[in-house]
């Protein structure tokens, strides 16, 4: 994989290039994916799942549209396990995305920095929950979290980098994670992946 000869030159990222690489796939429908990222916070995977399975399930196991979302009584996907807040941002969500004319392609065409300026607008998504998405959703390479939990400490235990002044340590990823571009979302999978204690 093209992307693992340039990560290689990072000689401690090398470390820990270890195992399958990894591929990126596009998933369509954008702004259910976005609902189910939303739906997803604060909870475990297999939690997360039944959760998404259940919403699923109130549209005959078919992926809605926005406006089928809009269109479910708050009760209703209060009642598949979200909490007032959540089932608030979902359908912001639904909203946004049927107010602004949210679509695959319109997504698509646009580059990393756009797509978060845009959907950060959304009450009650922030910068994490879209750099997800571009990961996860839209197959984007070069992504880096430098929110994410896992990926700081994975970082601090592979880099010695201190966590104590939050403001350093994130300085410190940026200015290490720059090397790593174009592939910023395949060091960030390693990273998940050795901090989990995969090989």
């Amino acid at each position: 994989m093209e992307y693992i000869k340039h990560l290689k030159k990072d000689h401690k990222l090398a470390t820990i290039l270890t195992g399958d690489a990894h591929t990126l796939k596009l998933h369509k429908n954008i702004p259910l994916r976005l609902m189910a990222s939303i739906m997803s916070q604060q909870l475990s995977t297999k939690v997360a799942k039944v959760i998404f399975h259940r919403f699923l399930a109130l549209y005959n196991g078919k992926e809605p549209k926005p406006q089928q979302v809009l269109d479910t009584p708050f009760e209703t996907l209060r009642a598949i396990g979200l909490s007032n807040a959540k089932v608030s941002y979902v359908q912001n969500v639904a909203r946004f995305c049927i107010e602004h004319k949210i679509t695959d392609k319109k997504l698509l065409q646009m580059d990393n920095e756009s797509v978060i300026e845009l959907l950060t607008d959304i009450k009650g998504v922030g910068k994490w929950t879209v750099e997800m998405l571009l990961m996860f959703t839209l197959g984007r390479e070069d992504v880096f979290a430098v929110d994410d939990l896992g990926i700081q400490q994975a970082m601090c235990k592979l880099y010695k980098i201190n966590a104590a002044d939050k403001k350093k340590m994130k300085t410190r990823m940026l200015k290490i994670s720059a090397n790593w571009s174009p592939y910023r979302t395949y060091a960030c999978l390693h990273l998940w992946n050795w901090k989990d204690g995969g090989e």
